[in-house]
């Protein structure tokens, strides 16, 4: 992939890298967090969970438990590449969606932040962490990545490349989109309503449609001239895709796979929706929602 040109404007770009949340952490540690841990366990709760949760209610309760910034030095600048190439990526795929809400919506287009952070963060969706990945948070309006993120893509994965790369942050920002059109509040607020099977159901073609907004930038970031694609990046962004499939990833940790349980969807689905979206560059065509054949 070859940058024509590029924005490496940082208005909407918060740096958190080398930086964590502590204070309210160390107040749930010792015996205390011993105890979340064992009775955790025997109720059959994550322990994890459990204590993200005393360290939120503790982290309320005064100067005892407040939290602190901790900034580890050695870590501010850390995969400098990484950001300075995701920050481009995430530029264009502002100036696409402008051209796209002005021109084919009659819609204004509002700019999502991006965040970069080293291993955890908070964000007003909750705490953040690498092992979640990268996602979009709706209720501040921001793309939240670990940079990190990428290496495992590449060795992981096996999904290398600055395509497959990209496409990341272009699926987080066609989340944004979403929210911006009220299709995600719309799937949200079925949650509870319907059966688990059918809100994970909306979830895949939720997932879908972002991936289909993903191929959409890239066939937008190209005929704008802001990129080239190279021989071998399509594959690259493909590879990606079918390799965070929900029946790759369930294969992968239990030799077996649970349809009911996907929330993604499928290696060939989500390779499909990104590739009709880069082909056509059609947005009307990215409507997951009213396909019967996902």
């Amino acid at each position: 992939m070859k940058w024509l040109r590029h924005n490496d404007d940082n208005s909407n770009f918060e740096d958190r890298r080398g930086r964590r949340i502590g204070g309210g952490k160390l107040a749930v540690g010792g015996i205390a967090g011993i105890v979340i841990v064992i009775v955790s366990l025997l109720l059959g709760k994550d322990p994890g969970q459990m204590l993200q949760m005393a360290d939120s209610v503790v982290g309320g309760m005064g100067n005892g438990g407040s939290q602190t910034e901790v900034v580890d030095p050695t870590r501010v600048n850390e995969h400098e590449e990484w950001k300075t190439f995701t920050l481009r990526v995430f530029n264009s795929c502002n100036e696409v969606w402008e051209r796209i809400f002005t021109q084919e919506l009659g819609q204004r287009y509002e700019k999502p932040t991006l965040v970069a952070f080293t291993d955890q963060t908070t964000s007003a969706c909750g705490g953040a962490s690498s092992a979640m990945g990268p996602f979009y948070c709706p209720a501040d309006n921001k793309v939240y990545i670990d940079l990190s993120f990428f290496r495992e893509l590449a060795e992981r994965f096996r999904a290398p490349g600055e395509l497959a790369m990209a496409y990341v942050t272009a699926h987080e920002v066609g989340h944004h989109v979403q929210h911006l059109l009220g299709i995600t509040d719309k799937v949200h607020r079925l949650r509870g309503q319907i059966s688990e099977k059918e809100y994970n159901a909306l979830s895949v073609r939720l997932e879908l449609q972002a991936d289909f907004f993903g191929g959409l930038w890239a066939h937008y970031a190209s005929k704008m001239g802001i990129i080239a694609l190279e021989q071998g990046d399509l594959e690259s962004a493909i590879r990606a895709a079918q390799a965070i499939g929900d029946d790759a990833l369930q294969k992968a940790a239990q030799g077996y796979t649970v349809p009911d349980s996907f929330t993604h969807g499928t290696s060939a689905q989500r390779a499909k929706w990104f590739k009709l979206g880069y082909t056509t560059g059609n947005f009307e065509l990215g409507d997951t929602f009213a396909s019967r054949d996902l």
